[in-house]
């Protein structure tokens, strides 16, 4: 769906879901902050005329106006760098760096600036700026176009990380980014950009507060509910592992998909309650695995469930090489079969 007719559909949203693709939500989503903050702002190569790479900035560039939706030069570090002088200006910059493997000319600003100025300033200059970064593989694209970096941002004091795994967390996590003080990492999972769903937007909350909307969009939430495991899993690998998730049920195993959502702050206490009902955890992610987020995340397991887990955290990820480009991404990506071997391997696991 292209981003006009996305916005058209926006227009017309009523109590009545719609079904749009994740680069459609996030489209509407852009379009309704625009709308609703005259300090927003959204910069980055190819953003404006073009709308992006993928076509999430369709159309806003010419309903919102070129001062408001512009290109900038192929600088990633000058894009970070003019979001920051933005953001110290009072407004409220949304850049986009086009792949996430673009991201490492602009750690310096990242690092040293986006995460630090609201500390150096004590309070005084705040960083409402999210960054937008299409992230993770399964578009078979060359090198520095599929990379995995949540582990890499969240270890930077100062930021939020968050991934979406569908259209409906799309559409909500990003007006929830945009209109927060703090700088925000959006990673954008690449592979789901055209997967299709429901939507249920701000302009169509008549449903008594039972919207997704409604409920907010902090901290995670249970993609699927389960009895025997828990698969922990953000972005991409969500559906993947609700198909797993329905495989596994065929043998009767009920498993229980947590989607993180936030991967800075992680929700400490929605881990602890989900592992704590079903004893067993598989964290599955793209990233390579050592000091990847699946470590962390189930250090917080060990910490918080140590006395009634049944086997070892297990974790399936990427590998320790650089993300493979095209041809070699279905032996580097958690497939099925290595998630569904990660889950036998726990349930199997015995103590002594």
């Amino acid at each position: 769906m292209g981003g006009t007719e996305t916005m058209m559909a926006g227009t017309a949203a009523s109590a009545a879901p719609l079904e749009l693709s994740l680069q459609g939500a996030l489209n509407l989503a852009l379009d309704e902050i625009l709308a609703e903050d005259p300090k927003a702002l959204v910069l980055g190569e190819d953003v404006g005329t073009l709308g992006g790479v993928f076509r999430v900035t369709s159309g806003l560039a010419g309903k919102h106006g070129a001062a408001r939706v512009f290109d900038t030069p192929l600088a990633e570090s000058g894009i970070l760098g003019m979001s920051i002088g933005l953001a110290m200006a009072g407004f409220h910059p949304i850049p986009e760096v086009q792949f996430d493997g673009f991201a490492y000319p602009a750690v310096n600003q990242i690092v040293c600036q986006l995460g630090r100025m609201n500390y150096r300033s004590r309070g005084t200059l705040p960083m409402p700026v999210t960054l937008r970064v299409p992230s993770f593989g399964g578009i078979r694209a060359p090198e520095h176009h599929g990379e995995s970096l949540e582990a890499l941002f969240a270890h930077v004091p100062g930021l939020k990380v968050v991934s979406p795994a569908d259209p409906q967390q799309g559409y909500t996590l990003l007006k929830a980014a945009a209109r927060m003080p703090d700088p925000v990492i959006f990673m954008e999972p690449k592979s789901r950009y055209w997967q299709k769903g429901q939507v249920i937007t701000e302009s169509g909350l008549d449903d008594g507060g039972k919207s997704p909307v409604a409920d907010g969009a902090a901290g995670a939430r249970i993609a699927r509910p389960g009895r025997h495991l828990t698969l922990v899993a953000w972005g991409a690998m969500v559906a993947r592992c609700l198909q797993v998730a329905e495989l596994a049920a065929e043998d009767g195993i009920d498993v229980e998909v947590l989607d993180l959502r936030w991967l800075k702050p992680i929700h400490a206490d929605a881990l602890a309650a989900s592992v704590g009902k079903t004893r067993r955890a598989v964290v599955v992610h793209e990233a390579p695995r050592t000091s990847g987020l699946g470590a962390e995340v189930a250090q917080i397991i060990t910490e918080r469930c140590f006395g009634t887990l049944k086997a070892p955290v297990e974790r399936v990820t990427g590998f320790d090489v650089p993300y493979p480009s095209g041809d070699l991404e279905d032996e580097y990506i958690p497939n099925i079969d290595r998630i569904l071997f990660g889950i036998q391997r726990v349930l199997e696991y015995k103590r002594g």
